[in-house]
């Protein structure tokens, strides 16, 4: 007599229906949605703690001098490449940010050898190299081609962050000051128990006060408000992109923390410039 087979694993079981390629896993942002909850989830105050003092770190050796600027440069660079990747839910991507962060500290010597009057030359350059390597090396990986797609586009946008980062060495010490203290502000004051519409204006009015009140130390005076502002919108866009998607803790600790002052960069080396 032919052996008597197993029944299929019904849906009700916990199983999906069989299959030879093996069914895609639903991610805690689809799980969340299905559910009715929320997918954004806000770092808190103690991812806000560590940016303030790292921003701190920043607006404290900007005035000592270039080489003092790199140490919390780097820290924030390293964390910038593997928040990222975690935050599009690649992980392990050691090769990935390896990659992103070789090019940031790529971006920190060029700009040191070349000085900060060619800063942007420095970042561009070493940016357009950076996504030439990373397109050729995606090109020889055997993955898929939807998973080279997406490998591709987040080393991409990876070493770009991290590379664009950079900013902070290039702009003027002044600006570096004022704007890493209304950075460090901005997000301490964002994470506070507050509405959210409330809580962004309160950030950005503190963003402004901290910019007139250090612009004040530095020579910048009231100036300082605007880069302060500036400074501050930009945290809070990397603040909100390290909220979506449902990220975990180690998001919230890595991308969480190093966004809102990787993405303010440009923000501090254009209006520093502007605002002599």
């Amino acid at each position: 007599m032919p052996e008597a087979q197993a029944p299929a694993p019904s849906v009700g079981d916990g199983y999906g229906p069989p299959s030879l390629a093996g069914n895609a896993r639903i991610t805690d942002a689809q799980r969340a949605r299905l559910e009715g909850r929320s997918p954004i989830i806000e770092p808190g105050m103690q991812p806000a703690g560590l940016t303030a003092v790292l921003a701190l770190m920043l607006s404290v050796t900007a005035q000592i001098g270039s080489y003092a600027l790199v140490v919390p440069l780097v820290v924030l660079q390293a964390v910038t490449a593997a928040g990222w990747f975690r935050l599009n839910g690649m992980w392990p991507a050691r090769q990935g940010i390896a990659l992103a962060f070789a090019g940031a500290l790529v971006a920190d010597v060029a700009l040191l050898a070349a000085g900060r009057e060619n800063g942007p030359a420095a970042i561009l350059g070493t940016l357009g190299v950076w996504v030439l390597l990373s397109l050729v090396m995606q090109l020889r990986s055997h993955a898929d081609p939807d998973t080279r797609i997406t490998g591709l586009m987040a080393t991409v946008a990876s070493a770009a962050l991290a590379i664009v980062a950079t900013g902070h060495l290039a702009a003027d010490p002044d600006a570096v000051t004022v704007g890493a203290a209304a950075v460090a502000v901005a997000i301490l004051a964002r994470a506070l128990p507050l509405p959210t519409a409330a809580s962004v204006v309160v950030s950005l009015l503190a963003a402004a006060g901290a910019g007139i009140a250090v612009g004040g130390m530095t020579g910048m005076g009231a100036k300082g408000a605007l880069l302060g502002a500036g400074a501050g919108v930009c945290a809070l866009v990397g603040h909100r992109v390290a909220s979506y998607d449902y990220p975990s803790r180690f998001v919230h600790f890595t991308a969480g923390v190093a966004l809102p002052l990787a993405v303010a960069a440009p923000a501090v080396y254009v209006l520093g410039r502007a605002l002599g």
